[in-house]
């Protein structure tokens, strides 16, 4: 059964991220950590968002934009280690519980798409990046910080997609450095990314396929309701 839900949590992650262009890692986050505990959860979540960023890179490389992101990045690379560490140290009921606040705030955050105010500080680049770098070492949910970063920055739809795939296709790779330098991609979590890779790069293809049948603003609405719903459940 565990391997079961496994798949298919990897198969809708996928099609998720591959549909509507966020929320892979939100989505396997909000459902491993009970399935599998924490400290195993994240570092697969990991494998698994990188393996999906290298497969929709060739989708969506005309819009990568890495001078744009670089900024975050930087601050991003000195926050994950703080965030690996963190998940080593922390009770894993604590853990969850910021989990849950994370899940369920940016959820809320995007369903009710407050107007913000318009940062053009640097500092704020380094402040958004950092935590999410912190977020990303320890839970895999770097993109909520940057997401709300760029909406404040006015950019344009091809600037805005291609900086945060930039972002988000390098700071996955540092995520995983994070984890094999913290010693947590251990045989247990090689063995759980080989059962779910096939289902999530069926995922994966079967929402590029379909993305033109479905209404991609609806159907990640629905999306953000679930996760609203799982975020308070895991405060619980």
């Amino acid at each position: 059964m565990e391997w079961a839900v496994l798949a298919l949590v990897a198969f809708a992650a996928a099609f998720i991220q591959s549909l509507t262009g966020f929320g892979s890692a939100l989505v396997a986050m909000a459902v491993l950590p009970t399935l599998l505990g924490i400290r195993t959860a994240a570092p697969l979540v990991a494998l698994l968002a990188g393996t999906l960023e290298a497969v929709l890179l060739v989708r969506y490389r005309g819009a990568v934009n890495l001078r744009a992101a670089w900024p975050l990045l930087a601050a991003s690379a000195l926050g994950i280690p703080v965030g690996v560490l963190a998940l080593a140290h922390i009770e894993e009921r604590v853990v969850l519980i910021v989990l849950g606040v994370v899940i369920a705030g940016y959820a809320l955050y995007a369903l009710l798409n407050p107007r913000l105010p318009r940062l053009d500080h640097p500092a704020w680049a380094g402040a958004f990046g950092f935590v999410a770098g912190v977020l990303g070492g320890a839970y895999n949910t770097s993109g909520p910080p940057v997401v709300v970063y760029a909406s404040t920055r006015g950019w344009a739809p091809d600037e805005f997609k291609g900086t945060l795939q930039g972002f988000f296709l390098v700071n996955d790779g540092l995520v995983i450095l994070g984890h094999l330098l913290g010693h947590n991609l251990t045989l247990q979590v090689a063995r759980f990314y080989a059962i779910a890779l096939p289902a999530l790069l069926l995922g994966a293809f079967l929402g590029a396929r379909l993305d033109r049948y479905l209404n991609p603003a609806v159907f990640r609405k629905v999306v953000l309701a679930l996760l609203l719903v799982v975020g308070l459940r895991l405060l619980w």
